[in-house]
């Protein structure tokens, strides 16, 4: 494919991706097909003659699309959302394009300084405190990580690091051994599974700390379980916070949990994947508090801040703590200016060492809604979830069961757990929307998260109405089977 064939093929993949978009609300959003259904479809192996783009084009539709669950549909409710929008689009193909890999200011300048411009921009949107910002003279500032997931992970090792060092210098003759088998890690008992990856990845002991009737970590817990371990030998040193949990978008008390990280000189880390973008709006900031008491902070724009996957937005107050971490500089990544004090090379900050420009998607974004776009975008998104959850409200059959905040409602039929799993079956084997659910303490909950860009009260309507329905029929169906088993 040559230049001249590639302006007009691209034109027709614009063309297929705006038709795509524009009309995903026509397609069913969760496919039809089985486990294996897509081999079968396939050559057994590559062709040995190149093919023509028509016919690529053409097995889109016939072999990908049959297997696609539609994630920005206006009938997709589950997980969480994922962003698009047409500006990031076209900055992740300008980045293709370019096609750098910016692992150091010199692999590509522009590409490394972009990011640390626009990820203050973004600390600034948020109102985090300044010493999280690079500015031009800062210690901290922010890197875009692969995700929320990646993002815990680099911190725990980190702390992992930084505590062992600190330990050594105290007692020369401990072992990194020795030190390893004691340290411990706290999160909270609903945070994301992820943060209990991260402490087997690291290698350290993760404990759940119970949380309380709203599903949020509180001090008195925390302090419990330091004082439990440190009696015991152990060496507390890393705490995840959770603002926005994956089952109810609960909020950890980071005002009552960070003073305590502070008095025990333990890493605080908040995770904030989802809630985050939300922070963007003075109305939802206070949730945010306490963030002055974090050492790293966390969320993903591209889960709500209209930024593609993937771009997850992390913070740390000392950008050392990262590069003291994992920073190796082989004579093949040496450059002239690294030692500058200028400017930052972003190997040291994370797990690869390759990196796409992603921060030309958030320029984009940034610079075509606007702040006061992308809050109205997320206002709308919160009014949705509101709504819906005054319809739950209005049918006595069914009960909220979490505080909504933000874009995500948890309810389910008044009953047991099995009456709700048999709706959630009957819901997802419809395939008119899609929802995944949770577990709350011992209930089994079906949660409906507001993620389309596209999403309108039309479609909040609708998924009402035909969950309703497919509850009366399910109700109807018990009551006609205990009439039955009733000699």
């Amino acid at each position: 494919m040559n230049a001249h064939e590639f302006r007009r093929r691209g034109k027709e993949m614009v063309d297929y991706v705006a038709d795509y978009l524009e009309g995903v609300e026509g397609r069913q959003v969760y496919p039809d097909v089985e486990p294996g259904y897509l081999r079968p479809l396939l050559p057994t192996a590559a062709p040995q003659e190149p093919e023509t783009f028509e016919d690529i084009i053409k097995d889109v539709e016939k072999i990908i699309m049959p297997g696609v669950t539609h994630w920005h549909s206006p009938y997709f409710f589950a997980y969480f959302p994922t962003a698009s929008s047409y500006p990031a689009m076209l900055a992740d193909m300008l980045c293709g394009a370019i096609g750098c890999i910016g692992f150091s200011w010199a692999a590509s300048p522009a590409c490394t300084e972009l990011e640390t411009v626009m990820m203050d921009w973004l600390g600034k949107m948020l109102r985090l405190p300044a010493v999280f910002l690079a500015g031009e003279a800062g210690e901290g500032g922010g890197v875009i990580q692969g995700s929320a997931s990646e993002a815990t992970l680099v911190a725990l090792l980190a702390a992992r690091t930084k505590v062992t060092r600190c330990l050594q210098a105290a007692s020369p003759g401990l072992t990194q051994a020795t030190i390893m088998e004691k340290l411990v890690a706290y999160a909270s008992d609903q945070a994301h599974s992820s943060v209990e990856r991260a402490g087997l990845i690291g290698g350290v002991k993760l404990k759940a700390i119970p949380s309380d009737g709203k599903f949020a970590m509180r001090a008195s817990a925390l302090q419990e379980a330091l004082e439990r371990d440190k009696a015991e030998g152990l060496i507390p040193f890393f705490v995840v916070a959770t603002l926005g949990t994956t089952s109810c978008c609960s909020f950890d008390n980071l005002l009552e949990v960070g003073p305590i990280c502070r008095e025990e000189d333990v890493w605080l880390h908040v995770d904030a994947a989802y809630a985050g973008s939300a922070f963007i709006c003075p109305e939802f900031r206070h949730l945010l508090n306490g963030v002055e008491y974090a050492d790293s902070f966390n969320f993903n724009p591209h889960k709500w801040l209209l930024v593609n996957f993937d771009c997850s937005a992390m913070w740390v107050k000392k950008r050392t703590d990262l590069t003291g971490a994992f920073k190796l500089d082989p004579v093949y990544l040496k450059h002239s200016h690294q030692d500058s004090g200028l400017i930052t090379d972003y190997r040291h900050w994370q797990l690869p060492l390759g990196r796409r420009f992603r921060s030309l998607k958030m320029w984009f974004v940034f610079r075509m809604y606007g702040v006061k776009g992308l809050q109205a975008y997320i206002r709308k998104h919160v009014q949705l979830s509101h709504e819906f959850e005054a319809l739950v409200h209005q049918d006595p059959r069914f009960e909220i069961c979490a505080e909504v905040t933000l874009g995500l409602v948890c309810f389910r039929l008044k009953g047991s757990n099995k009456l709700n799993e048999a709706l959630l079956e009957r819901i997802n084997s419809a395939k008119k929307i899609h929802l995944v659910p949770c577990h709350l303490r011992d209930q089994f909950v079906l949660r409906f998260a507001i993620c389309s860009r596209t999403v309108e009260s039309a479609h909040v309507q609708l998924a009402w109405e035909h969950i309703r329905g497919l509850a009366t029929d399910l109700l109807g169906a018990q009551k006609e089977e205990k009439a039955e088993i009733k000699p």
